[in-house]
């Protein structure tokens, strides 16, 4: 079915505030409702299923009666399960955060103006960090995981699609104990969120990321205290998730909030876990998988982007592992 929608005598500021940054709430109502809108001018074109169509007409009433001011993420999805939470077989349309390069590539805005996907897989990898809401990178070291999650959510933030940045990990040391470490909260998890700090420093420069911490647009949340928070408005991510266990990894997962992406990122290969605890991150590629909102993407050996010699190692390494289970 299609139908034209015009609002007669509009005005140009609330249909701004209407559509969105970039038509960005045109296309979540696109996904809500498995329509396709097109917009020329106060005229709205929708094409789709009639109960679809006729509830995007509603919810478009409805949105620009309430767009004197700039429509939050909030009120937005507010609106959205109003309208939408009985339509079947909606299907999901990616919200653009990054523009598109040739061919497909998703190129990010960061101090990297060349800075997109190498492989097949890392393009995967960021056109699912741009579109899912929970985005899973599994993979061995040097397939760009954790480094190209950073610039997704440094390019959020740059476009202003996201508040902050929340960086989360596992205190759990790689095969040694360490002990108490001194300083406040801060200085005692640095050393396990150190490969973050060095993404950032990387696609920001070292002032800006210290400034950023200053005004709070870049937090440092432990794990362990995640528990009862909700982020909203936040792009968070979870890395070395393969030292979860599999009530942390539930735990974090669940505080997804309004306007935030999520995305995780381990190698199962190098668990860090006391033996006979399984793993978060496998409990969670084995139940979610297939989960509508939820991406996963799996590195391999071919994937690595350090010194070729690291591809190989990898390689070695699995061949190792499974010769053993083959015994």
């Amino acid at each position: 079915m299609i139908r034209r929608h015009t609002f007669e005598d509009a005005d140009n500021r609330r249909l701004a505030h209407l559509c969105g940054p970039l038509d960005a709430h045109l296309r979540s109502i696109e996904a809500a409702l498995g329509v396709v809108l097109a917009r020329r001018d106060a005229s709205f074109r929708i094409d789709g299923p009639r109960d679809g169509v006729e509830r995007c007409v509603r919810l478009l009433d409805a949105l620009y009666a309430s767009a004197a001011a700039p429509i939050g993420e909030r009120a937005l999805q507010l609106a959205l399960m109003k309208y939408a939470a009985t339509v079947p077989g909606a299907p999901q349309a990616p919200t653009v955060l990054a523009g598109d390069g040739a061919e497909g590539d998703v190129v990010l805005h960061t101090r990297h103006t060349d800075l997109r996907g190498r492989t097949p897989n890392q393009v995967q990898y960021l056109q699912q960090m741009l579109s899912a809401d929970i985005t899973f990178g599994i993979g061995p070291a040097g397939t760009g995981k954790t480094f190209l999650a950073v610039a997704c959510a440094v390019d959020a933030l740059e476009r202003h699609g996201v508040q902050r940045i929340v960086l989360t990990r596992p205190a759990v040391e790689a095969g040694e104990r360490l002990g108490f470490l001194p300083g406040d909260l801060a200085q005692k998890v640095d050393p396990y969120l150190r490969p973050l700090y060095d993404a950032l420093y990387d696609l920001m420069g070292f002032d800006r990321v210290a400034k950023a911490f200053d005004k709070g647009l870049i937090e440092i949340a432990p794990l362990a205290f995640m528990r009862g928070r909700t982020l909203n408005h936040a792009f968070v991510i979870l890395d070395e998730a393969q030292n979860t266990t599999r009530e942390q990894m539930k735990m974090f997962l669940t505080r997804l909030g309004f306007g935030s992406r999520c995305v995780v990122t381990g190698d199962i290969s190098q668990i860090d876990l006391p033996r006979g605890v399984p793993s978060g991150l496998i409990d969670a590629h084995r139940v979610l998988r297939g989960v509508d909102g939820i991406a996963l993407t799996e590195f391999t050996a071919g994937d690595v982007v350090r010194h070729p010699l690291v591809a190989r190692i990898v390689d070695a390494y699995d061949r190792a592992r499974a010769d053993e289970e083959d015994r």
